[in-house]
């Protein structure tokens, strides 16, 4: 037991020993060189304090990767990057643009390196430089095929305009080459524009689709008026939108008939598309005249037409016409509609309260033709040119043609008819309108009476007045006549 105890105890004096051998030579080696080194004096000190200083100065200047450092004689280092480190004082400043870590691939070559005065701005902060790149054209023209396809319906829109609308002005101005002579057999003036002086008459372009001209100067009429409706050939959306809903070219005459030149009945024919429409917006169509059912059988007409007719009399006279069943035989594919009318008043107006007046009723022959079929050549105006010359015939046809006794009373009863729902349909509007013309007379008169400087007649006035109210006032009775015994 005292044997082990001698045997620690030595062992721990042992270890102390030896660790502290270890410590004394820890900063063995520096003992040499704190035995060599020696203080200069102070002029020595201050020229090296004035060398370090110099250099520092130039490396702030010249701002060098290196710094050189200073040996505790006042010497200098030539190599800093020697093996023999041991003593050096470095005074390196780091640089964020020159780390080969930070920065992969960075070219250090002093030929090369920009300016201090570039890279670090006036706030101290580094100056970035962007290059001025120049934008290349793209050279692939699929990149720009929206914009192409623009171009090309913009082109082809305005295209077609010009086309579309040289189209439709030499197919008006065939229609007036074509007709001017049976025009100005007829009319004094053909292409009256309303100036005392026209020195072009002729069509007058309402629109690129539109042309009218106006006539005037014959018997039996106050003047006809034409209007060449094409098709709008210069709309290339209309134009599209034709193929689904076909349209053709067409002239609409309209002849305002002179007073007492035709007797009071409304007829009118037409194709089953045009009169079923004129029926339902024409307002006198619908309050007049009746849809005749079959009148291939009764009238012997072609195929194709509708009648509308007011007095029975008058469509068996023009129907029964050798002429005009003619034409509508040989000339179908061309005849719109034919419409006479002593109460023509255009369409159908709205309901409105306020109007307590029929509309303006005048006498009016009407007609539409559809115009030939246009070729790539030519234009065949010469084979519709006789429907023009059934218009003038119709005219004479008025002129000449009389009601019975019995027809004309029937018309009369008619337009008595219309007359009378008219004026109950606007009957409460026109009771309230002559209401407010007795208020409006009465505060005129009391106005006037106020006005004046008199008293007493103001006094009678309002008893006048007061006794007016209290008859209103008062319940009405109902007297009966008693029967005596």
């Amino acid at each position: 037991m005292r044997s082990t105890f001698v045997f620690f105890v030595l062992f721990l004096v042992m270890s102390y020993g030896l660790t502290q051998h270890i410590d004394d030579n820890d900063f063995a080696e520096f003992e040499d060189f704190d035995d060599d080194f020696v203080v200069q004096d102070s002029e020595v000190l201050e020229k090296g304090a004035k060398s370090i200083q110099n250099q520092n100065n130039a490396r702030d200047t010249e701002s060098p990767s290196v710094s050189k450092s200073v040996n505790k004689k006042g010497g200098e280092f030539d190599d800093p990057t020697a093996d023999d480190d041991d003593g050096l004082v470095e005074d390196e400043e780091f640089e964020h643009f020159h780390d080969e870590e930070e920065f992969e691939g960075f070219d250090n070559d002093d030929s090369k390196e920009i300016p201090l005065d570039q890279k670090i701005g006036l706030d101290g902060e580094p100056k970035l430089t962007i290059s001025k790149v120049p934008i290349h054209f793209r050279t692939h023209w699929d990149s720009y095929w929206m914009e192409m396809l623009m171009i090309a319906g913009l082109t082809t829109y305005f295209a077609n305009f010009f086309l579309g609308k040289n189209k439709n002005s030499k197919l008006a101005h065939l229609w007036l080459n074509t007709h001017r002579q049976l025009l100005e057999e007829n009319f004094v003036l053909v292409g009256d524009s309303g100036r005392l002086e026209n020195e072009n008459p002729g069509l007058n372009k309402e629109s690129e689709s539109l042309y009218t001209l106006w006539c005037s100067g014959r018997t039996c009429c106050e003047g006809m008026l034409v209007e060449l409706k094409m098709i709008k050939r210069q709309d290339l959306v209309s134009l599209v939108s034709g193929i689904l809903r076909p349209q053709q070219d067409q002239v609409h005459i309209k002849i305002e008939l002179s007073k007492d030149v035709m007797d009071t009945f409304i007829f009118c024919i037409a194709s089953k598309k045009s009169g079923t429409k004129m029926f339902k917006e024409l307002n006198d169509l619908s309050k007049f005249c009746t849809l005749v059912s079959k009148p291939e059988e009764k009238y012997r007409m072609p195929n194709g037409f509708v009648v509308l007719s007011e007095i029975p009399e008058a469509t068996v006279s023009l129907l029964s016409d050798t002429r005009f069943s003619g034409a509508l035989s040989k000339f179908t594919n061309y005849i719109d509609y034919i419409h006479i009318s002593d109460q023509f008043s255009g369409p159908i107006q709205q309901e409105d309260p306020n109007v307590l007046k029929q509309p303006e009723t005048k006498r009016m022959l009407l007609a539409g033709f559809n115009l030939p079929n246009v070729s790539s050549n030519n234009c065949d105006m010469e084979s519709i040119k006789p429907l023009l010359m059934l218009i003038f015939y119709l005219l004479e046809r008025l002129k000449r043609f009389r009601l019975s006794k019995e027809s004309k009373t029937k018309a009369e009863k008619n337009r008595q008819r219309v007359e009378e729902e008219f004026l109950k349909s606007t009957h409460a509007a026109r009771v309230e309108a002559a209401r407010e013309r007795r208020e409006d007379k009465r505060k005129q008169e009391k106005e006037r009476v106020m006005a004046e400087d008199d008293p007493e007649k103001q006094r009678r006035w309002e008893l006048k007045e007061q006794k007016r109210q209290a008859k209103k006032k008062a319940p009405k009775m109902k007297r009966l006549a008693v029967k005596s015994i």
